[in-house]
């Protein structure tokens, strides 16, 4: 592993991320909340850390390899982390320990959306804005927003890329040059956020709340400028725009890329994964809101509402809400919370095991059926007419036993640590599937919890938003062999 190198890269990211405390300082400035120095306090912090870093490794170039795309990943990912929690610590409004700082940052990062704050609606909006902004940079990934300046910094990217991008295929590239891919990939992300805000704005939002929850809508990061989040609006323009985009954001973002690139849209219809996606969100909508009818929670327009309106928010594992799934018959939050097992498509912004994989095994059990029948016969495996080879089958197997295995290890590990069984659960399904809101006390938010507690759901968290292995394969011994 070249430490030089990535000492250098890891310096220069933090000088570029330091640059992300400008945009509040901005916003402080124009509503006049007094939070300037706060911010522009946090830039001289972390650019400093980011110089020191970088100046005396500056000279030192060599070629990435995958060992140090993982490795830059993962230390950057952490050292962001604890970055991005500098102005929340310094906050003398926000008034957190580091613990709830960290926790903070790091589920903002990671689109997460699990809460420690309470009073949101009274904070400065120079504050509000940066949790915004925090879930905004990590939705695509910064490391791939990285990406498309490293050419410029003369360092391959193609290592860290592989490393960051989600999903169990992940050699395909969109065009030539890794460079572009991630170039076109934040213009549609852009893209798609800028349109989110205006359609927020045109449904009844002021443009200070229509572009922040533009930010964790298209990042699918759920955190809001408000305790009550979208059900503060009380607004069905503001939640079908919210459905609309929460939909378009848990795609994989390579079809809206080919759209975009060929002026067609018939790719999406001819993606198999895209297809489960919507039958499933269909078919989980229309269950949720007939059980709230049958406990007649709401009368049937409300239950439509609310039901399709929360399965779209939890198991695209945006954390939106706009009612207490609390106060819905114990069913029916368990069943969101499964869902959000199953999450988003992959090379979307959502977390989960994702819909493809779930496609797949599905897949395989079928395939293991018909040869119990025809114990002879040879049944290829295809997605659309494509074969998927056994070595993408077997992986997909691994993900799914390493993601039950830690799942049930975090889970005994915050009981150990206090938790009731059913926060344990929750919270941790909760933070694995970077989805936010839990059950029990993890319900509102995650202040109550032990911050013993809340370090291991950070760590869930980064599980969760680097797909497990990224993060596992650098925590092996293995790894560190000659």
């Amino acid at each position: 592993m070249h430490l030089s190198t990535t000492l250098r890269i890891l310096g220069l990211l933090l000088m570029v991320f330091s640059l992300t405390m400008i945009p509040p300082v901005i916003v402080s400035l124009i509503y006049d909340d007094l939070q300037v120095s706060l911010f522009l306090t946090a830039l001289l912090i972390i650019f400093s850390v980011g110089l020191s870093s970088w100046l005396p490794t500056r000279k030192k170039k060599a070629a990435l390899r995958i060992r140090d795309g993982f490795v830059i990943t993962v230390l950057f990912w952490l050292v962001l982390g604890g970055a991005g929690s500098i102005p929340l610590a310094l906050s003398d409004q926000l008034n957190l320990s580091i613990t709830d700082s960290i926790f903070e940052s790091i589920s903002g990062l990671t689109t997460t959306g699990a809460t420690i704050i309470v009073g949101l609606d009274n904070l400065p909006k120079s504050i509000l804005f940066y949790r915004q902004q925090l879930q905004w940079l990590g939705g695509m990934g910064i490391v791939v927003l990285a990406v498309a300046i490293l050419p410029m910094l003369g360092i391959g990217g193609m290592q860290l890329y592989r490393a960051e991008t989600p999903g169990p295929i992940k050699d395909a590239k969109l065009s030539p040059r890794i460079a572009e891919t991630a170039k076109a990939l934040w213009l549609i992300y852009l893209s798609l956020t800028l349109a989110c805000a205006l359609a927020y704005w045109a449904a009844g939002m002021d443009p200070f709340d229509a572009i922040c929850h533009s930010f964790s809508t298209i990042a699918i990061g759920g955190f809001s400028t408000y305790d009550l989040s979208i059900g503060h609006f009380d607004s069905l323009k503001i939640e079908i725009v919210a459905i609309v985009f929460m939909i378009i954001a848990g795609m994989n973002f390579s079809l809206h890329f080919v759209t975009w690139h060929n002026r067609t849209a018939r790719h999406y219809a001819q993606d198999p994964e895209w297809k489960t996606y919507l039958v499933f969100l269909f078919v989980l909508s229309i269950l949720v809101s007939l059980v709230l009818i049958h406990h007649e929670i709401y009368d049937i327009d409300g239950a439509f509402r609310r039901g399709i309106f929360g399965v779209v928010s939890v198991a695209t594992t945006t954390g939106f809400s706009t009612a207490d799934y609390g106060l819905w018959p114990t069913f029916v939050p368990f069943l969101l919370l499964m869902s959000a097992f199953i999450g988003a498509c992959a090379g979307s912004t959502g977390g989960g095991i994702k819909i493809i994989r779930l496609l797949l095994l599905f897949k395989q059990g079928s395939r293991e059926i018909k040869r119990l029948i025809h114990p002879n016969a040879v049944i290829p495996i295809k997605l659309g007419n494509k074969p998927v080879g056994s070595r993408v089958i077997d992986a997909v197997w691994g993900f799914l036993a390493a993601y039950v295995l830690i799942f049930s290890i975090l889970m005994l590990i915050c009981m150990a640590l206090g938790e009731d069984p059913i926060t344990a659960y929750s919270a941790v399904g909760a933070s694995l599937n970077n989805l936010g809101p839990g059950l029990g006390d993890a319900t509102l938010n995650y202040a109550s919890l032990a911050d013993g507690s809340k370090y291991v759901l950070a760590f869930a968290m980064l599980l969760g938003r680097l797909e497990l292995f990224t993060l596992l394969v650098v925590l092996s011994p293995a790894f560190w062999e000659r």
